[in-house]
């Protein structure tokens, strides 16, 4: 007995010395500073490591630095920036003059894309010559170069433009304005919508958006950086109002002519993802009523802009939202592949160009999340989905004829990756919980994986919390919904803590995945080195988890989502080191929504919020989302009464600040300036913080400020 009460004490005694040891080696590490931490920081990217750059040529794999380019692990250069900068006769003669960005355009020249400060060109590293250059045109928007014909479209003061191989510049449109657009992103950026540009297969024509938005109502922004503040308006159509029409143009530059598509009247209709068939005689547009209820594929005469007809139409009785184009296989082309969440989540259909359905390619509850690319020589299609688990994004190869799926990477983490130009590897950087960053070579074709390079976690001299992942039910007892949890500094499991809440909750949004951390934020280690405990859950209506878990909120955005966020604050308070007394609830945009909502729904359980951009009632808010998702005003008015903030002013009982920028165009200032109006009538008391000429989310230093900001409430009023 006294022989093993001994070996009790010894071992106490060595674990009361590993526990001051690991204390100690605590107490020698950093703390976090926000200039540490956020992108804006003066320290953040001394802190990073430094990332290793590559591309492809062809199917040999290029590494990329500042003054050089090498074939991957050969040791003498292909070229070095310093031989190129004595050929340059730009004004600058060679400032801004990198190779991170260079792209090899063709895999059987030895040619090279690169740009200055004032020029864009091709450089033959085998002649050591220019072979083509163009003037980088200052005070312009959108610029999209094609490869193949050496032309480059650009948008400016309104209007496009186009430049060809020989250096003749076309000016496609003459009359733009404010109100009336060329070339660039329309729908506000809904529908997959990134530019306005998109040249054919063979860069010697070019389709390009028109959107008159001259009949849109004007949100009455003003600019404070003059003496005497400007009148500076933003077109805003908001749900059931007017809204901005949107006509496709193809302008051939061997004509200097302009045709445009024969869709007829574009009142209440979108025109979205345009698609060129590769003989380049037809382009196809998803066309949609404002209802957005429907979705017809539709084909037009590229030389007459006549309309061919309908090639397929989907229809659900909530919405369709179609993102992707359709995509030719590269070896046949009377085929293409079509993305429809039609049997409940986004999956890959092969057609034929007469519009029969030939069979469904990817089929499964999961989400093909992108279409990358194709292997020629296998006929197979790769994609990155969530086959593997809702958290995880991998690559798979998918074979055309038999359907067979074959993961190509470790089957872990979130990935993404660039495919060579013959389909044959991948560039693949991952990470996983425990993996900062990982660059890995993929064969699609089931050759080994071979491990290019590794950054180790940047964070090693500092105070990092304990960061995990896990899942509970949601409010319906079945679904299941994925969290994360960033514990503070030193955590002691005998002590109770302040908890924050932090929320999005919106569609196409997700918080949680398997990557570094489990996606943590770095606000959320800068509040655990102060002693919060962060609690991040998604619920239903955030995204890739499919139709039906999407739509749960459908026409009463706020309420279900609630009841999620709610079983995760139950969860906290099982867990007998969150302090229930002490709970905190931050989000931002959609977010902002969700902490409002939640604030004033449940004020006997959150004691202090911070909401930032805010939506407040959804009549406020844009056309193309607001309305998807909503409806209008007049057809769901229980719908935008339920969901509307202005009507929960009153419950408000703990401190809850809001924070905007003072030129937001996204969430307009009229949801919070009416909010505050709402509690002033109802005698509740938010507090407010604006950043004068900051839009939708806070740039540069002041994202410091902001988050020193959120900081400073909660450590006011919660801890």
């Amino acid at each position: 007995m006294i022989t093993i009460l001994n070996k009790m004490k010894r071992m106490g005694l060595v674990a009361l010395a590993l526990l001051c040891t690991m204390s100690m080696q605590a107490q020698n590490k950093k703390s976090f500073t926000l200039d540490d931490l956020m992108w804006g920081g003066d320290n953040y990217w001394n802190i990073m490591p430094r990332s290793i750059y590559t591309s492809w040529w062809g199917n040999q794999l290029v590494e990329l630095d500042a003054e050089s380019v090498r074939l991957y692990g050969a040791t003498k250069p292909l070229f070095t920036t310093a031989e190129i900068q004595p050929l340059l006769s730009d004004t600058t003669k060679g400032k801004g003059l990198t190779a991170y960005h260079a792209s090899f355009p063709d895999a059987k020249k030895t040619e090279v894309l690169l740009r200055t400060s004032d020029t864009n060109f091709l450089y033959n590293w085998k002649t050591k010559k220019i072979v083509w250059q163009a003037p980088r045109e200052r005070g312009i928007g959108h610029v999209e170069f094609n490869a193949a014909s050496r032309s480059e479209a650009y948008t400016k003061n309104y209007n496009l433009y186009l430049r060809t191989a020989e250096g003749r510049l076309h000016t496609i449109s003459t009359d733009g304005s404010r109100e009336l657009l060329y070339g660039t992103s329309v729908h506000r950026d809904e529908f997959g919508y990134s530019k306005g540009t998109f040249f054919s297969p063979s860069g010697k024509l070019l389709a390009f958006t028109r959107m008159d938005q001259s009949m849109v109502a004007d949100y009455p922004q003003v600019d404070i950086s003059q003496r005497i503040a400007a009148y500076d308006p933003e077109k805003y159509p908001m749900a059931g109002m007017t809204s901005h029409k949107v006509t496709i143009g193809i302008f051939n530059p061997a004509t200097d002519k302009t045709v445009y598509l024969q869709a007829g009247d574009p009142t209440d209709r979108y025109f979205t993802n345009p698609s060129w068939a590769p003989d380049e005689k037809t382009i196809y547009l998803i066309e949609m009523p404002r209802t957005q209820d429907k979705a017809e594929l539709v084909a037009y005469d590229v030389q007459t802009g006549a309309r061919k007809g309908v090639l397929y139409t989907e229809t659900n009785e909530k919405y369709v939202h179609p993102v992707h184009g359709i995509t030719f296989l590269p070896w046949d082309n009377s085929k293409f592949i079509y993305q429809s969440e039609k049997d409940g989540y986004n999956h890959l259909y092969l057609f034929d160009t007469d519009g029969r359905q030939i069979k469904q390619l990817t089929q499964g509850n999961w989400v093909v999340l992108n279409l990358t690319g194709f292997n020629t020589k296998t006929k197979s299609v790769i994609i990155k989905s969530t086959e593997s688990s809702p958290i995880r994004h991998n690559y798979y190869s998918v074979n055309i004829e038999t359907g067979k799926r074959t993961l190509l990477d470790n089957g872990v983490g979130v990935h993404n990756a660039t495919l060579s130009p013959d389909g044959q590897y991948l560039i693949d950087r991952w990470s996983s919980p425990k993996t900062f960053r990982q660059y890995d070579i993929l064969s699609t074709t089931g050759q080994k994986a071979k491990k290019l390079h590794t950054d180790d976690t940047p964070w090693k001299e500092y105070n990092v919390p304990e960061i995990s992942g896990g899942s509970i039910k949601a409010a319906d007892g079945t679904t299941d919904l994925y969290y994360r949890m960033v514990k503070p500094v030193g955590f002691d499991p005998t002590k109770k803590y302040p908890t924050v809440v932090y929320v999005y909750g919106g569609p196409g949004v997700r918080n949680v995945e398997e990557s570094w951390n489990y996606t943590a934020r770095p606000w959320e280690i800068y509040m655990a080195q102060k002693g919060y405990l962060l609690f991040v859950l998604d619920n239903r209506g955030s995204s890739e988890r499919g139709f039906a878990f999407e739509t749960a909120t459908w026409r009463h955005l706020g309420t279900e989502e609630m009841k999620d966020q709610i079983k995760g604050v139950d969860f906290l308070k099982s867990l007998p080191y969150v302090d229930a007394n002490r709970m905190g609830v931050h989000g931002w945009s959609f977010g902002g929504f969700m902490t409002t909502n939640l604030i004033c729904s449940y004020p006997d359980v959150f004691k202090v919020a911070v909401a930032g951009g805010p939506v407040i009632d959804w009549k406020y808010y844009e056309v193309m989302y607001g309305e998807r998702y909503m409806g209008t005003p007049e057809n769901n008015p229980e719908g935008f009464k339920e969901a509307s903030l202005l009507n929960k002013a009153k419950n408000l009982k703990g401190r809850l600040q809001i924070i905007i920028g003072n030129n937001d165009p996204v969430c307009v200032p009229q949801h919070s300036l009416a909010f505050l109006r709402a509690c002033e009538d109802a005698g509740t008391q938010p507090d407010f913080f604006t950043y004068p000429g900051q839009g939708h989310n806070m740039m540069g230093k002041d994202m410091i400020h902001l988050h020193e900001r959120i900081t400073r409430y909660f450590e006011d009023y919660l801890k």
